[in-house]
């Protein structure tokens, strides 16, 4: 097992514990300040995988359990079950030294950790992510939240949970689909800070592929440690140095707004966002049209979308204009100077924005 220590000041610095087993994540919960009750919120189908197993190690180091399942997917990032799990923390008469529990993937921390950061003002959070996305992702920097019909995460705060433990068997039980999810995430990570990720990656892709666990735990702990690094810079994102992790974002959450989160997983619309970053910053001048092509070939190689279904210009230009990234009416770009080498900017011409929406158009 690999230990990453996240350092955010005394209150809010914790642990993510990588190749960690399920059965001893009880013992690891019963190592910190915990009040015996935990609520363990989960969707159906990953409940149906692990939960048993969760449960029975918590209550095995004398925690007392509660289960909390929600539907499968993105539409529980929702108002309408944040308040169905309030009342569920209410009738459970839940205290701050309780906690709750996310088994599951990005949908789940997301949901579950923003009920603990504002039920009664707070409580413990503790998160055991299930999927790759979620790993690399959500494991690190504490953003949490649920969306509107408006957009995606216009409702949320950051809350650091108290530890992250991942199981890397979880992975196993992962459609293709979700591992190339979390592989964009990844390989967003290369591009943003690490050249020597996105070779190894690109060197290694059949074996990245298959989830061989030596490759599977050398690019998690990659990752981790780069959005690590990040996120202790700029944990609230107030000094402007936590956005380089939105590379791909600006566009991608456009696109999944404008086809209503039910076309492209968050993983592909980045990767559409990544291939629509790249090409605008080769248009502007920063980059040649050679890295445009070694991102997209790790992108093909990886099997993400490159090459996005028409939406219709107006629909997408309304979604896109409601990010939380515009700024004083200019929408912020991470634009890649090279591999490992990106910068933030919101001085990106209209015209150039809409020539490349059309380009990724299939």
């Amino acid at each position: 097992m690999i230990t990453v220590k996240i350092n955010l000041g005394k209150e809010r610095s914790y642990s993510v514990y990588i190749g960690a087993d399920l059965v001893n994540l009880g013992k690891t919960a019963r190592s910190f300040p915990l009040g015996a009750h935990i609520l363990l919120v989960s969707d159906e189908r990953v409940y149906s995988l692990y939960g048993e197993a969760v449960k029975s190690s918590l209550e095995e180091n004398d925690f007392d359990v509660s289960i909390a399942c929600v539907p499968q997917g993105e539409t529980s990032k929702s108002l309408f079950q944040v308040e169905k799990l309030y009342a569920r923390c209410a009738d459970l008469k839940l205290d701050r030294s309780a906690a709750i529990l996310a088994l599951g993937g990005g949908v789940i921390g997301d949901l579950a950790g923003f009920v603990a950061s504002t039920y009664i003002r707070g409580i413990n959070f503790l998160l055991v992510p299930t999927t790759l996305l979620a790993q690399v992702d959500a494991s690190v920097g504490g953003k949490v939240g649920v969306d509107l019909p408006a957009g995606k995460n216009l409702i949320g705060s950051f809350y650091q949970p108290k530890f992250v433990y991942m199981d890397l068997d979880t992975l196993q039980t992962l459609g293709p689909r979700q591992i190339r999810e979390g592989l964009a995430e990844i390989a967003k990570h290369g591009v943003i800070k690490d050249e020597e990720l996105f070779s190894y990656l690109e060197k290694n892709i059949e074996r990245v592929g298959n989830l061989d666990k030596e490759v599977t735990q050398f690019i998690i702990e990659r990752s981790v440690r780069i959005k690590a690094g990040v996120v202790e810079e700029d944990e609230r994102e107030e000094k402007g140095k936590r956005q380089v992790l939105n590379f791909g974002h600006t566009i991608g959450h456009a696109i999944e707004g404008a086809t209503e989160y039910n076309k492209y997983s968050h993983g592909e619309a980045v990767s559409l966002g990544m291939v629509a970053a790249a090409k605008i910053s080769e248009k502007l001048g920063f980059i040649s049209g050679d890295l445009v092509k070694r991102i997209i070939g790790l992108l093909v190689a990886i099997g993400l979308p490159v090459k996005m279904e028409r939406v219709g210009e107006d629909k997408l230009w309304d979604v896109l204009y409601r990010d939380k990234k515009v700024r004083a009416g200019g929408l912020n770009f991470i634009l890649p100077r090279d591999i490992g080498d990106v910068f933030l900017t919101s001085e990106v011409p209209k015209k150039v924005i809409k020539e490349v929406l059309r380009e990724i158009e299939k």
